[in-house]
């Protein structure tokens, strides 16, 4: 038994990265060492419809080709206004297409495979990329392997089956409470999207909660202006 709660509490079993936390991995021998979870340039902040910021610990030290993506389409802001397209409750929230049906990506060519030890367990961020049917032969599972692009997926739930087949390039460090609150679907009915994104580098503004959506008029009416007010913006 203390060996199982030993094995929960390295994987982080149930819970999101805290912020103050290093893992104990950077002295296995032969591993790069992670950069610190207070390295602001390796911080990405999502700023969430859901109403408040995710801060999630990007992983060169792991998947330097993903995290160089995420950065760049993050500082192109192209991830502002992206809706997580595909839900699953007690699995995960995957984002990053611009079409918003799973289908699209950026301009910028796939990224390779760069699968390791860091397992799906919850807050971990993976990199979405095109699936190859069982028994598939070796250059098209190659070739779905290497299809990460911009999409990606953070995980509510451990899925470590999902381990060393796709790309671990990022952990959530606060704000799992905006990603539980994501409404579920494939696609969901009232999808919640991505309102911006930024690098902490970059010396973003604090989050700002959306302002609440005046109700749609009953269908036929027209909005009555007064004499001497403007009409609302």
């Amino acid at each position: 038994m203390r060996f199982v709660l030993a094995m929960l509490a390295v994987l982080g079993l149930g819970s999101a990265l805290p912020a103050n936390a290093q893992l104990v991995e950077s002295n296995v021998p032969g591993r790069a060492t992670p950069p610190a979870t207070t390295d602001a340039e390796n911080l990405l902040l999502l700023d969430l419809s859901t109403g408040g910021r995710v801060t999630i610990w990007l992983r060169p030290d792991v998947a330097p080709k993903m995290v160089e993506r995420i950065k760049t389409l993050t500082r192109q802001k192209f991830y502002d206004g992206l809706l997580f397209h595909r839900v699953i409750d007690g699995f995960m929230a995957q984002t990053g297409d611009p079409k918003g049906d799973g289908t699209g990506g950026s301009p910028l060519p796939d990224v390779e495979a760069e699968f390791s030890y860091l397992p799906h367990v919850r807050g971990a961020v993976s990199a979405a990329r095109q699936g190859s049917p069982p028994g598939a032969p070796a250059e098209v599972r190659i070739a779905a392997e290497n299809s990460a692009n911009s999409q990606f997926f953070i995980v509510f739930t451990p899925r470590l089956s999902l381990d060393k087949q796709y790309t671990v390039f990022g952990r959530v460090l606060s704000g799992m409470e905006y990603v539980d609150s994501i409404p579920r679907g494939e696609p969901p009915a009232n999808p919640a999207r991505i309102v911006r994104a930024y690098i902490a580098a970059d010396n973003p503004p604090p989050f700002t909660p959306q302002a609440a959506a005046a109700p749609a008029l009953p269908a036929g009416e027209k909005e009555v202006v007064l004499p001497g007010t403007a009409p609302a913006k």
